[in-house]
């Protein structure tokens, strides 16, 4: 039954379903006593989600309504399934007290938990950014404005207070910055569709269209920042970036309910300021992911030691980013060095291993959210400030020094967490004792009441005794009926007149006396105002702390920046990498490069290789057999060149590297069937890419282009793509082929140069030597690779004699007056020589009688012709 049904409902369903008018895409966990309850479609769906009981309450049009339930205390782990699920909760609490509700106990919605509105550590990923994102799409910008910028991006890290937004030139641009944020939620008007850009798990939000308002969303911008326009945040002449920004902070402002004060800056993140991948890039290079899914062997992954949370969440955002400004990577490449020179490593990573998730702590203490272990470990960090500053003090390095200037000591702070709170808070603040004895005069008078009340109640109980002569008098309490004195069946008719039955049990009977009484609610009121006190002093906390969450915010920043610092000191010593030099003209040159990743996953020593590129070097066209090691070499190459740019040192005995802009990859095969494009449509679309996008500057990898389709088209496709990057575009490229005919560009091309990978058979058994020679390759070695892939030897033996007379037709192929394809094909030797060479080729023990006799046939024709 729909929660929508007209029929007549009990006052509390119709306040129910009030509340959920306001909420129709959302589940609502509606608080009824200790259980967050669900009705209708709501419950059905819960209860397969979270594979609870399915029960019902009440009826709707003469049917049972559906009805499903959690308890509240385990309500955040029911959460976390929900979200993980794609789904969001609008958590609906009672607000009234019952005992003074003459119908249904007053309720509302308090905050709503969304993919991308996370702000609970058990729903967190911690070493994963948690970003919601709104577009704002625009196609009309462009002729209005200079630029030819048509939509807009803002996105946000609620749990970590980071605001940002860019433009970007049209869908293309959209779905590879998607790619890289990787948003858990995503904001669009209503009137925009984004089929075919969006991911298939990524939430989509939809808002009014008059929520992305340019100039609505720059008044509640400038109200959020305090600031009368946005020039300070550089954010004046983006305008379709703001229109996304304001839609988006008023999409979690209405979520959660409450004020966010950690919000109070914004970020204009420009196109020129970062290396531009697209999404095909990122998967190819394995950054985060590995192709088959997984976070290990990524290059992330390989280089993630650091000591907290928040400096591998930055680490992944740097990888992810990498920069273009050569003073901001010099300034790393700097502190790298500092660090390993002056033995610091290990002191400030003792350190760091201490501090908590700052960021996030502090976004939660500005959502009133913080629980009292969240405040602890805060005290625990600002305990360390102290010695990590000292120990930064002796660097010599500019950046080190400016982040020990952003880290403060915050020693006010510090002391009054110290005073406040007791060493091992309970989770939640409603359990109470989380505030220290001698913190507060009137919170220590309300607990000395309860704490004096054991011996008041052993004193009584002696009392009693004697008063009454039964020694098995005994006084007790429960939560139901309170205080009471027990006295057992036999004994209680000498149960003084004073005495007032409060309860019967099997074997006794308990009793209450006036006195009993009047201390009953003394003692309860004390615990309750206790409690009461309690909860106020710990909003007084998070005021103070609110008051300087500024200095605070960026003091975490600090931390996680040099934490990444130190991961990249501990990396560069333990992985043996080295510094880069940044060139001013474009150039790479590799001596001695090495696949971070695969080294750390193979048990033999890598095989180091050079690589250069300069003005006079643009087309390195790369042959080899299959399993060589050609696009090892080739993605090794990017992630250095990644690397550098992100400020780290590299994998090689040295680097020389100039100014990139972007980086491109058109490596592996892949389908996209939802899409529905072909394994072939999807290389055509990668290379087109490429193709339109790629610049001088730019660093290319194209694996097997043409390998998709048939022959001649291949060749001619992979040919012309060759050609045009080497000569046209002259960008940096990789480019590895099977098709040897490519091998020719390198006489027709300036700048154009062969190189092979290379391998040797070794008593019958193909070796890889994995070592980049100069020159092209002279044989592919695939049914060496095909035998040891585990094709059965009839196979290989029968693929033998049809390559032998494929060969031997193509000898005679070319030697016919026939025209040949519009392709600078080289020559082979004389006629002669090519039939000793198909001969030579030819393993008579191979062939079957019938094969024997065709390739005889074929060599006698082509003896014939010449």
């Amino acid at each position: 039954m729909s929660a929508k049904t007209s029929q007549a409902h009990t006052p509390m369903m119709q306040q129910y379903l009030g509340i959920k008018r306001d909420y129709p895409n959302m589940l609502v966990f509606y608080r009824m006593g200790d259980f967050y309850e669900l009705f209708f479609d709501d419950a059905k769906r819960a209860a397969q989600l979270l594979d609870i009981t399915l029960t019902a309450r009440g009826k709707s049009g003469g049917n049972p309504i559906p009805m499903a339930g959690v308890p509240y205390h385990a309500a955040e782990g029911y959460l976390a399934k929900l979200v993980r699920k794609g789904e969001s909760v609008a958590i609906c609490e009672q607000i009234g007290d019952p005992a003074l509700a003459k119908g249904p106990v007053e309720r509302k919605v308090v905050r709503v938990v969304t993919p991308g509105t996370l702000t609970d550590e058990a729903l967190l990923t911690a070493h994963r950014d948690n970003l919601v994102a709104a577009v704002y799409e625009d196609p009309a910008a462009s002729k209005a404005r200079k630029n030819a910028a048509t939509i807009g991006l803002a996105w946000l890290d609620l749990s970590g207070g980071r605001f940002r937004l860019t433009e970007l030139a049209d869908r293309s641009a959209l779905s590879a910055e998607l790619e890289r944020l990787r948003p858990a939620e995503l904001v669009t008007s209503e009137d925009t569709s984004l089929s075919g850009v969006l991911r298939d798990s990524l939430r989509v939000s939809t808002r009014p269209t008059w929520h992305f308002d340019v100039d609505s969303a720059n008044r509640l911008l400038c109200d959020q920042f305090g600031t009368k326009d946005l020039s300070g945040f550089d954010a004046t002449d983006t305008p379709l970036g703001v229109a996304a920004a304001g839609a988006l902070l008023q999409y979690v402002s209405d979520m959660q309910k409450t004020a966010l004060p950690h919000l109070t800056s914004l970020t204009v993140e420009r196109s020129g300021d970062a290396l531009i991948m697209d999404g095909a890039t990122r998967r190819n290079l394995e950054l985060e992911q590995s192709l088959t899914g997984h976070h290990e062997h990524t290059l992330a992954g390989v280089m993630d030691h650091c000591q907290s949370a928040m400096g591998s969440r930055l680490l992944r955002r740097w990888i992810q980013r990498p920069l273009c400004n050569a003073s901001i990577l010099r300034s790393r490449y700097h502190a790298i060095g500092t660090l390993i020179e002056r033995g610091a490593i290990e002191v400030l990573n003792e350190q760091l291993d201490g501090i908590g998730d700052v960021e996030r702590i502090l976004s939660r203490v500005a959502l009133r959210s913080a629980r009292p272990r969240d405040l602890s470990q805060l005290s625990a960090t600002l305990v360390r400030l102290p010695a990590l500053r000292q120990a930064l003090e002796p660097l010599n390095s500019p950046l080190l020094q400016s982040l020990r200037e952003q880290i403060g000591e915050h020693g006010q702070q510090r002391q009054l967490l110290e005073r406040a709170l007791i060493d091992n808070p309970p989770m939640l603040i409603r359990d109470g004792g989380v505030i220290a004895d001698g913190y507060d005069a009137e919170l220590d008078d309300l607990r000395n009441i309860a704490t004096n009340a054991d011996q008041y109640l052993i004193d009584l109980e002696t009392r009693e005794r004697e008063r009454t002569g039964i020694s098995t008098l005994k006084l007790g309490y429960n939560r139901v009926h309170g205080y009471f004195i027990e006295i057992s069946k036999g004994q209680a008719t000498r149960a003084p007149d004073d005495y007032t039955r409060r309860q019967t049990l099997k074997g006794a009977e308990r009793y209450i006396t006036p006195e009993l009484k009047e201390f009953e609610d003394k003692v309860l009121s004390a615990r309750e105002r206790a409690l009461n006190r309690e909860k106020i002093l710990y909003e007084t906390l998070l005021d103070e702390l609110i008051a300087v969450l500024g200095t605070l915010q960026e003091t975490a920043h600090a931390l996680a920046e040099l934490d990444v610092l130190c991961c990249f000191a501990e990396r560069a010593l333990t992985l043996n990498l080295t510094p880069p030099e940044i060139a001013s003209e474009p150039c790479i040159e590799i001596r001695g490069g090495r696949h971070l990743v695969v080294e750390q996953v193979i048990d033999i020593p890598f095989v180091a290789n050079d690589l250069t590129f300069s003005e006079r070097t643009r087309l390195q066209v790369i042959t080899g057999p299959n399993m060589g090691g050609k696009s090892t070499y080739m993605r090794q190459t990017a992630l250095i060149a990644i690397l550098a740019h992100v400020g780290s040192y590299v994998p090689a005995d040295a680097l020389r590297i100039g100014p990139l802009d972007r980086i491109y990859t058109r490596i592996g095969a892949s389908d996209d069937l939802a899409g529905g494009r072909s394994t072939f449509m999807v290389e055509m679309t990668e290379t087109a890419t490429i193709l339109n996008n790629a610049t001088e500057r730019s660093l290319v990898l194209m694996d097997e282009i043409g390998r998709g389709t048939s022959t001649f088209d291949g060749l001619s496709l992979a040919w012309a793509a060759a050609h045009f990057m080497g000569e046209k575009v002259r960008a940096f490229t990789m480019f590895a082929t099977h098709y040897f005919e490519l091998t020719a560009l390198a006489a027709e091309i300036p700048g154009c140069v062969n190189v092979h990978l290379d391998a040797t058979e070794h008593k019958g058994q193909l070796v890889f030597l994995h070592t980049v020679k100069n020159g092209p390759a002279n044989q592919s070695y695939g049914l060496q690779v095909a035998s040891l892939a585990g094709v059965p030897g009839t196979v290989i033996k029968r693929a033998r004699g049809y390559l032998t007379a494929l060969e031997a037709q193509q000898l005679r192929a070319n030697d016919s007056p026939q025209p040949q394809l519009p392709l600078a094909m080289s020559s082979a030797a004389d006629d002669a020589d090519e039939l000793r060479e198909a001969l030579s080729d030819i393993d008579p023990d191979s062939l079957s009688p019938r094969e024997a006799l065709d390739v005889l046939y074929r060599l006698k024709t082509l003896a014939d012709n010449d």
